[in-house]
């Protein structure tokens, strides 16, 4: 056997590599499509384990005779990149999508149309519908009008902020929507434990679980509602950051409100307006038919008809053609809000003054909601937070408006 070094040994290799046998290139590349097919099956194993898990946990909180297990469906709420364009708004069934310029100032901190176009994207990407109950045939839009109310009250007890009702009012509906034949003895413990998740997210110092379990009088556990916790983050596929109706209402008030030298963060506007707002809001998200608006549709209308139309579009940057059909929407519940007085601030322990108006309040909404006649009228085709009512409709011509 000849002695050769190893640099030459190395050239070699290389050679005899190169000059392969095609049986074994063959070899290596069934190999490797081998690999593919198990790097598939691991992925479609994964999506199937998911399923499984979340089956398995409405197994084990349901009861017998009780709730039936919900199936998980796929909804199109992913969002691939930071900033949204047009093209990927269509893959959410947002046509004709209405972007508004920037009302927002110059920021010290950021770029303001960047901020924006942020916001705006999570119109699309947050996705709730009136149609949701199609999936429950059990259920109907009283008892989410009763559970949200219902949350409404238990906010008030712990003095929680209207942003984290606001958002277990979002949860809840985009989970409903991810979901099928869900009893109405589920609804309880879907509510509270969503108001448990927004309370960890916007207070510093949230409930304890055991006062959430508390406040259902023993309807529900604190294991039910750390394992129903991991259902709806599941579902929810952890995107829990969206822009409320409430947070779009106190953006646009702030800038209405601004002066010569703007600053944004620190709050200028009335606190007695902002409630008064406030509770038009709230009368309205209890209603089923809110959700075939986007959030800040709701909130530049509830905004309308407390000031004017030149107020909103320097506000928010919509034009009457944008919110005219929530305008015609919300009349009824204003008209039912201008005939109770109107709310007063609270003083709630442990809240600072000028921080009252954020507490979320509750008052006799339920019977206010019985006042309230809303036409029923099909404002969309799709039923999927709709841009098209804030963005293609046309007003009405003159002889044609309802006076409010």
């Amino acid at each position: 056997m000849s002695r050769r070094s190893g640099r030459l040994q190395a050239k070699h290799g290389k050679g005899d590599e190169e000059n392969e046998c095609p049986s074994t290139v063959a070899v290596a590349t069934r190999k490797r499509r081998a690999e593919d097919m198990m790097s598939a099956h691991e992925s479609q194993w994964d999506t199937k384990r998911h399923n499984y898990e979340i089956q398995a946990c409405w197994s084990q909180i349901t009861t017998t005779g009780g709730a039936t297990p919900c199936i998980l469906i796929e909804t199109p709420q992913k969002e691939v990149s930071v900033m949204p364009d047009i093209s990927k708004f269509a893959r959410y069934r947002f046509q004709n999508l209405f972007i508004s310029p920037s009302p927002l100032p110059d920021l010290s901190w950021g770029s303001s149309k960047d901020v924006w176009l942020k916001m705006l994207s999570k119109e699309s990407k947050y996705i709730h519908s009136s149609r949701m109950l199609q999936y429950h045939s059990s259920l109907n839009a009283e008892m989410r009008s009763i559970l949200l109310d219902w949350l409404i009250e238990v906010s008030e007890v712990y003095s929680l902020h209207r942003e984290t009702f606001y958002l277990a009012q979002d949860f809840f509906d985009r989970f409903m929507l991810t979901q099928k034949c869900v009893n109405k003895s589920m609804l309880q413990l879907i509510g509270v434990t969503s108001l448990f998740i927004a309370s960890k997210l916007e207070e510093i110092y949230p409930p304890k679980l055991h006062e959430f379990a508390y406040v259902t009088d023993g309807a529900c556990t604190e294991d039910d509602i750390i394992e129903m916790e991991l259902i709806i983050l599941k579902a929810l596929k952890w995107e829990l950051s969206p822009v409320t109706a409430v947070a779009w209402l106190n953006l646009f008030l702030q800038v209405s409100s601004l002066k010569d030298l703007p600053k944004l963060l620190l709050p200028q506007y009335s606190q007695e307006q902002f409630i008064q707002i406030a509770q038009l809001l709230d009368l309205c998200i209890l209603h089923l038919t809110s959700l075939d608006f986007q959030y800040r549709i709701l909130a530049a209308t509830a905004l309308y008809h407390y000031t004017s139309m030149d107020v909103v579009t320097k506000a928010t940057g919509l034009e009457w053609e944008n919110i005219s059909a929530c305008v015609q929407w919300m009349a009824p519940f204003m008209r039912v809000i201008q005939r109770n007085p109107p709310q007063k601030l609270k003083s709630f322990k442990k809240v600072p003054e000028e921080g009252r108006h954020n507490i979320q309040t509750h008052i006799n909404y339920l019977d206010m909601l019985d006042d309230v006649k809303v036409k029923p009228e099909a404002f969309l085709s799709e039923g999927l937070s709709p841009v098209s009512v804030g963005g293609i409709l046309t007003p009405p011509k003159s002889t044609e408006k309802t006076p409010l």
